[in-house]
């Protein structure tokens, strides 16, 4: 007997007056400007945002660019810890409209709470909290650019690049490894070389990214049901 697959998918529209997708090594400090696309890791923190619990991992399989490409400098007075005034100048996208499609897999480095991986629960939560734009404020890149997501059937509705057979965007960040998802105490960068088609970026998974940089020693966040994690039975119940 086939095994019924497990309802894992979700699409969304994702839209915001400003981006700022940037390379993390360019956060250090100075002037910022933005890739021309969204990045694998700055997705995955809106689906984080939308729904997550340490159970499942977000994976990010395709986006659609549907608005132009425009760009916007600014100057901004970045948060300064050694006190004193100072200004940067950022070069942010503008009026940016995408579609995601992405799905959750199982966090297989999370033993500790198998009980919680319970097929249709989670599914059932996220698309309920995505109908009601998120858990948690949504941000594209930085908190200093709010986006707002809904529901949508990726691929629907018209594109600005849909008949553009094939854009290089060269060499960009993906995302990070970190402990909790790949069962390695270190965190590492990946990044990937960029190409979109009639409109599309399709990502490939973290673990299919060649090109890695080491960051720093890293251990992983505990977790443990009922005490600082909430089993998806109660969490499901208080929505």
């Amino acid at each position: 007997m086939a095994t019924k697959p497990m309802k894992n998918s979700i699409s969304f529209r994702l839209r915001g007056r400003y981006a700022l997708f940037t390379d993390p090594i360019t956060k250090v400090g100075g002037e910022k400007c933005s890739y021309h696309l969204p990045t694998y890791e700055a997705l995955k923190g809106v689906l984080k945002s939308i729904y997550w619990k340490p159970t499942l991992t977000w994976y990010v399989d395709r986006v659609r660019v549907i608005k132009p490409l425009r760009t916007q400098t600014k100057g901004t007075k970045p948060l300064n810890w050694g006190g004193g005034n100072s200004l940067a100048i950022y070069t942010f996208l503008h009026d940016v409209e995408y579609q995601v499609e992405a799905h959750f897999e199982w966090n297989e480095h999370r033993p500790e709470l198998a009980s919680d991986r319970i097929d249709g629960k989670h599914f059932s939560i996220a698309t309920r909290v995505l109908e009601k734009g998120g858990r948690q404020d949504i941000f594209l890149g930085t908190r200093d650019c709010q986006a707002y997501v809904e529901p949508c059937e990726f691929g629907e509705g018209a594109g600005a690049y849909d008949n553009i057979d094939e854009l290089g965007f060269g060499l960009m960040f993906h995302g990070f490894d970190y402990p909790d998802e790949t069962g390695i105490n270190e965190l590492h960068s990946r990044f990937w070389h960029a190409t979109m088609k009639h409109g599309i970026v399709t990502f490939p998974r973290p673990e299919d990214c060649q090109i890695r940089r080491f960051v720093r020693e890293m251990q992983p966040k505990e977790f443990t049901l009922d005490v600082n994690q909430q089993a998806v039975n109660e969490l499901e119940a208080a929505l």
